[in-house]
């Protein structure tokens, strides 16, 4: 495979793997219409680095503690269901009952975030089966790229969700988490079929 078949390989991998994240950035933007530009950087900025070090992960466990990874696996799906379903169950509850984040649009916790980013990105660390083939360097640069268009494709979800969090106003909150709701049960769902 050549540079330009493989830069195209990893870039749509990218964007596949990046599709839950840009759902998530749109939920966050939904909620916080507000948000600064620094704000919308670390959003993007996290969801960029699960992205790259979730498959770099991977493939350091294809090539050294396969057995321990394949019984991971399966929880994949009850990780994400569990992070996205209670995170989004958080931000449901306060759009409903007024809270302050879902009037003023408080900032996301770093905490909170940092389980977005796990979330959305879990799944990539079954793509280091997939680039268990390539040597270190061609890995880094597959994840690099992962990331590059995470990142860009996650600005876009939070600017998304930030123009229709201005027009849906105290309700974007309650929207925001049904979103990440569905994202949890839409990963766990695929799971099994």
């Amino acid at each position: 495979m050549g540079i330009a078949g493989f830069v195209g390989n990893s870039a749509l991998l990218g964007v596949g793997l990046a599709m839950d994240a840009f759902s998530v950035s749109m939920a966050n933007g939904l909620g916080n219409p507000g948000m600064g530009r620094w704000e919308r950087v670390r959003i993007a900025g996290t969801f960029a680095f699960f992205q790259f070090i979730m498959p770099m992960i991977g493939w350091v466990c294809v090539h050294t503690v396969v057995e321990y990874f394949r019984a991971f696996e399966r929880l994949i799906p009850w990780i994400a269901l569990g992070l996205l379903g209670w995170i989004g169950g958080k931000m449901l509850w306060e759009g409903l009952r007024g809270g302050e984040s879902a009037a003023e649009g408080v900032p996301l916790g770093r905490g909170a975030l940092m389980m977005q980013g796990v979330a959305t990105s879990i799944d990539a660390l079954s793509v280091g089966f997939t680039i268990a083939e390539y040597g270190l360097r061609s890995a880094l640069a597959a994840s690099v790229i992962i990331a590059v268009v995470t990142f860009a494709v996650c600005i876009a979800g939070v600017h998304i969700g930030r123009r229709f969090g201005t027009r849906l106003a105290g309700k974007a909150s309650v929207l925001g988490g049904v979103i990440l709701i569905g994202i949890g049960l839409e990963i766990f769902i695929k799971s099994f079929l």
